[in-house]
């Protein structure tokens, strides 16, 4: 046992030696280890945030049971909105003991515009009332006046207020306070004005595109479908003491014509209409690792090769090809801390400057996430793979260190 604690020792020792010997090479070897790191935390967190872009959308909508007539689609804005009595179903939800609330939510394109002759093209998502979590950039939101319904839901809009995503309002030159014109076609969109109360992402994250949110009975009046009460579907949150499974369960046994879903199904739901996001999300995710497997391999075969004469000088005074290769391993272990230390530390840096530029080029947060579980696979490349990388390749290297190559 002694004499492998010496020779352990001595590897270590010699280790530290080469690294002090050569600070430069040191320096650039930990560096290039970083940017392996890099490679894989980076793009793993873009991966991440790929497949999990819409789960924050609808965690954060506060719907434990998702109902529609079909399978919703975000990128198709809602346009049929097929959940017909949306209102009826909300109401029949709301009676029910194991559901705490319950809330229709419309989708459908609008144009708009400051000026009544320019129009852009917008999703639009219709509310009962604006929730926590908006986190409004400026402003504030809306609640519907349900007291205007006493005698019938109005046909004409009411609440006559908007949300816009940042960069929507940017785009129409618009502020709050400004009146814009909502409609669902360039020749109805004149006939209604409305008010910008606040500026919010909040639903272009869950869309994927910069979006309007107004009143949910003010989208139904500007398209038309008041009186079949039209939605895209009905979000309910259960009581604490139901589990949500359970309650989708009952409900679709109570409504067979409709898709009842619970959040993570919901989530899966949309992710299954789009193979793309989930194939993107796991080639990045591979690509990182690949990727900074490629550039440790690379690294470590020209740190050994480097060290030839070395190594061969080493092998001349007695050491075996053994202890060359546990010079070299002990080596990559070193410079692997050092460099996956380097990465993990600019990494966060990194992810909050890209998420900033997301944010103020395409109007998206967190594009980038980052769960310990990213940290750990950069960590585990830099020190487990390199370690590996750099035994294999000092053993290969010992083997073939001469005193021969002293004389080159």
């Amino acid at each position: 046992m002694s004499g492998a604690l010496v020779r352990l020792r001595a590897v270590v020792g010699i280790a530290f030696a080469t690294i002090r010997r050569s600070p430069g090479r040191t320096l650039l070897s930990v560096l290039a280890v970083a940017l392996a790191v890099l490679a894989v935390t980076l793009l793993a967190s873009l991966g991440v945030g790929v497949v999990e872009f819409g789960q924050d959308g609808l965690d954060g909508s506060h719907g434990d049971i998702w109902i529609s007539s079909d399978a919703v689609d975000a990128t198709g804005s809602g346009t049929a909105n097929p959940l017909v009595g949306s209102h009826e179903v909300t109401a029949d939800l709301a009676a029910r003991d194991d559901v705490n609330a319950a809330t229709p939510i419309a989708m459908h394109d609008v144009y708009i515009g400051t000026e009544p002759d320019e129009l852009e093209r917008r999703p639009a998502v219709g509310l009962e009332s604006t929730h926590d979590g908006f986190a409004f950039d400026e402003g504030h939101g809306f609640e519907t006046d349900e007291a205007a319904y006493a005698d019938g839901r109005s046909t004409s809009p009411t609440t006559e207020e908007v949300v816009l995503d940042p960069a929507t309002a940017d785009e129409l030159g618009a502020s709050v306070g400004d009146t814009v014109y909502v409609g669902t076609s360039r020749e109805t969109a004149p006939d209604y004005a409305f008010t910008v109360v606040g500026t919010s992402d909040y639903y272009s994250q869950f869309l994927g595109d910069e979006s309007v949110t107004m009143s949910l009975a003010d989208l139904q009046a500007v398209a038309g479908t008041t009186g079949t009460d039209r939605a895209t579907f009905v979000a309910a949150t259960v009581d604490d003491d139901a589990g949500p499974d359970a309650v989708a369960a009952d409900l679709q046994a109570e409504y067979p014509d409709h898709d009842v879903r619970t959040s993570d199904e919901q989530v899966g739901a949309l992710l299954g209409e789009r193979p793309l996001i989930i194939a993107s999300g796991i080639s990045l995710v591979g690509l990182a690792v690949v990727g900074g497997i490629v550039l440790t391999v690379n690294l470590f075969t020209l740190v050994t090769a480097q060290q030839r004469d070395e190594l061969a000088a080493l092998n001349a005074i007695g050491l075996s090809s053994r202890l060359l290769a546990g010079t070299v391993g002990a080596q990559g272990v070193i410079v692997g801390v050092l460099g996956g230390l380097v990465g993990l530390t600019l990494t966060p840096v990194l992810v909050h400057g890209l998420n900033h530029l997301s944010r103020s080029v395409i109007g998206f947060d967190d594009v980038l996430r980052t769960p310990l579980e990213v940290y750990l696979a950069g960590f585990a490349l830099a020190v487990g793979v390199g370690s590996i990388v750099a035994l294999v390749t000092g053993w290969r290297a010992g083997r073939y260190a001469r005193v021969e190559h002293l004389e080159e």
